[in-house]
């Protein structure tokens, strides 16, 4: 609002308080309808049900939540929702998520989700396509463990990959890049380690708290900026979707965690393009299937630099393309700026590694029927573009 409001701010702002008040805030947060097609260990697999009077067509989409994390990144509120948008555009949706984490689970490693979660996930979500290969699309640490999952198992029925806002390079996270000198240095097992141990992971709390950290600017400055702008309905809706987002984040498992700290934080293990999992050596080098690498301009969690350490190591792929586009972490996922930049980008990147457009999906095997699908892994009219790589900012 203007120093002075005019009378339309004032009756803008007025009308917003009321709405806040009587019903609770000013998002549409209904989520997209789903339906649980496959589920196990810390694994739960949806399908998004086809929008109305809309045909589902091509391959489908796999949307990858990271840990901790809701998987309201992806569905954040009407209008600003990426499963929206994709399943109002007919594309067949699905997403992994992964439920709370407990005590009980403190012994999981890296190594479940590389290994287990996210290819159960591909071959369920291709199953209940008909076969299809699958787009997979992941977001912060859940793009890791897709790139990871794609490497260590290349027959997995992946049609392309794309990683939003997943940092490769830690020594240029600028929450990091401090500590890392100190951590280097310390000997045996420090507080970290003992605290986690002790704690069987990251607790909520801890976690809810490190997110903030990262938009600290924006936490302190947030109470003067509603303050001004309360007669901009939209802006009070992505504050209030947002601050649920953050209010819905979980746990580390222990394991999960340490692995986390020791390999990525301390020893940037993952610039080199080789992460021990379970036991072996996976190598991005082997990843054979194209890269969509997206970085968020304003990302504090994951900048500009420590994304595009990846794209070097990318070498099997055919083709590696990288973006740049609008947004801080979470903004350049689901922002409201994201329709015309990150989406857009997708939208392209799908269209050009997806099947011929104009071939319906098989209907999807009933949820209690034992499913007739064409075997896991086989593509139809499968076509690979040559697009140029191309980036929304110098």
């Amino acid at each position: 609002m203007d120093l002075i409001p005019k009378p339309d701010q004032v009756v803008s702002a007025a009308g917003n308080l009321a709405h806040t008040v009587l019903y609770g805030g000013l998002a549409d947060l209904r989520p997209m309808p789903r339906t649980l097609i496959d589920d196990g260990t810390l694994r739960e697999v949806y399908h998004y049900r086809p929008a109305a009077r809309v045909l589902e067509q091509g391959d489908p989409v796999l949307l990858v939540t990271p840990l901790a994390a809701p998987a309201l990144c992806y569905d954040l509120r009407r209008g600003c929702s990426l499963v929206e948008h994709l399943v109002t555009e007919g594309r067949p949706t699905y997403l992994v998520e992964y439920g709370p984490v407990s005590f009980r689970d403190r012994n999981l490693g890296m190594e479940h989700w590389i290994e287990e979660v996210v290819p159960a996930a591909v071959r369920a979500t291709s199953a209940h396509a008909g076969g299809r290969p699958v787009h997979v699309v992941g977001w912060s640490l859940g793009g890791l463990f897709t790139l990871l999952a794609a490497a260590a198992d290349q027959e997995l029925p992946i049609a392309s990959v794309t990683v939003l806002g997943a940092p490769v390079d830690v020594s240029q996270v600028p929450l990091v890049a401090p500590l890392r000198p100190l951590l280097d240095v310390a000997h045996g097992p420090g507080l970290v380690t003992r605290a986690y141990r002790v704690l069987g992971g990251a607790p909520t709390p801890l976690v809810r708290w490190a997110y903030q950290l990262s938009s600290f600017q924006k936490l302190v400055t947030k109470p003067l900026a509603k303050a001004t702008r309360y007669d901009d309905a939209e802006f009070l809706a992505q504050i209030q979707a947002v601050d649920r987002f953050t209010a819905g984040m979980t746990a580390y498992p222990g394991r999960t965690f340490g692995q986390l700290y020791h390999r990525f934080v301390k020893g940037n293990a993952l610039v080199t393009g080789i992460l021990d999992v379970g036991g072996r050596e996976v190598a991005l080098a082997d990843v054979t299937v194209p890269v969509l690498v997206l970085a968020g301009a304003t990302d504090g969690i994951a900048p500009v630099g420590a994304v595009k350490a990846v794209v070097p190591l990318l070498t099997g792929s055919p083709e590696v393309q990288f973006e740049i586009v609008p947004g801080g972490h979470l903004g350049m996922l689901t922002g409201r700026a994201a329709r015309g930049s990150t989406w857009a980008v997708l939208d392209d990147w799908l269209g050009q590694w997806s099947g011929a457009g104009d071939e319906p999906v098989p209907p999807a095997p009933s949820d209690d029927a034992p499913s007739d699908a064409a075997p896991i892994g086989t593509s139809r009219r499968r076509t690979h573009g040559s697009g140029a790589s191309r980036s929304l900012a110098p």
